[in-house]
């Protein structure tokens, strides 16, 4: 947590859960302006022969690159975008092609307007283009996010899959329903054997569930089932947050999720109200390893009993 944050939660005298969430909304407000990206650095990792994972502020990268052209999974916020164009430059020369967003959070399609302002072809699964194209409320974070501009819409949308064959590449894109939103897409590059994920998979810490727009902690672990059907040993597997992974930190995340939902559903099913429910730690066993993240266990608990009571 940043020093300002320390600060801000000292102040405060909220109760715990709305300072966890009003400390997550300064940062993310924050973070979309210039100001506060001026320190930010893209670094790549190569992955396979024209497969990088790009991490910078925001959702983790994925670029695909050759003679095809490039395809680039998320694109992070607006003051990062040329940032990210040089560091796919030096990757690969040639300008983005296609941009999939796995969802339609704002850490994640941040950059779409002044990618499609270049002229890059945006797509994404339906839901995604809905969201986007309408005023909408994270309310557990008192943000307002405004309907994006027309030019950084989706112009190709899906409903269940697509599949680009680019640079010698399978590249499968899947929606899975009910996960961290109603909109999630995750892409498998076959032949080189890695998955991007999207938010399906926090890799380290517990992931905030978007239940507003039809997040389910259900569906977050129906996803991570899914996934992990296509994953073996050696799989290379991009976050949506966190270090590259592997499906044995899938699997993990996907069994500490198991676990939460059932010591949740546990106090739903006794009628404990939601205060209560959140108060009793519901994410005790699985905190030490989990519980680190920007979304703290009270916080999380709370996402967990409103998807659950949905």
């Amino acid at each position: 947590m940043q020093p300002n944050l320390r600060d801000f939660w000292n102040r405060c005298r909220l109760t715990p859960v709305l300072v966890i969430l009003a400390a997550f909304a300064i940062a993310m407000a924050g973070a979309a302006q210039a100001q506060d990206m001026s320190k930010v650095t893209i670094k790549a990792t190569k992955l396979a022969e024209g497969i990088h994972m790009l991490t910078g502020q925001g959702g983790n990268l994925g670029v695909s690159s050759g003679p095809d052209g490039v395809f680039l999974i998320d694109d992070q916020f607006a003051p990062l975008t040329g940032k990210i164009l040089a560091a796919i430059k030096a990757i690969d020369p040639k300008p983005v092609k296609f941009v999939l967003n796995t969802h339609w959070h704002f850490d994640h399609t941040g950059g779409n307007e002044n990618l499609g302002k270049n002229g890059t072809v945006i797509v994404a699964h339906d839901n995604v283009r809905k969201l986007m194209s309408a005023d909408q409320m994270l309310s557990a974070f008192k943000k307002k996010v405004p309907a994006a501009a027309k030019i950084a819409l989706p112009v190709i949308t899906f409903n269940d899959t697509t599949t680009f064959h680019m640079n010698g590449q399978t590249l499968h894109i899947r929606h899975l329903p009910r996960g961290h939103t109603n909109g999630d897409s995750f892409v498998h590059f076959r032949e080189a054997d890695i998955i991007h994920t999207g938010d399906l998979f926090f890799n380290g810490f517990y992931p905030f569930i978007d239940v507003e727009h039809g997040g389910t902690i259900s569906g977050v672990i129906d996803a991570a089932a899914e996934i992990l059907k296509l994953a073996g040993p050696n799989t290379k597997i991009i976050p949506g947050h966190g270090p590259l992974a592997d499906k044995a930190a899938l699997s993990a995340y996907r069994d500490m999720l198991i676990g939460v939902r059932k010591a949740v559903q546990a106090q739903v099913n006794a009628g404990t109200s939601r205060a209560d429910a959140v108060a009793a730690a519901p994410t005790k066993a699985f905190d030490e390893k989990w519980g680190k993240g920007f979304l703290k266990p009270v916080a999380f608990a709370g996402f967990v009993y409103d998807s659950l009571k949905k």
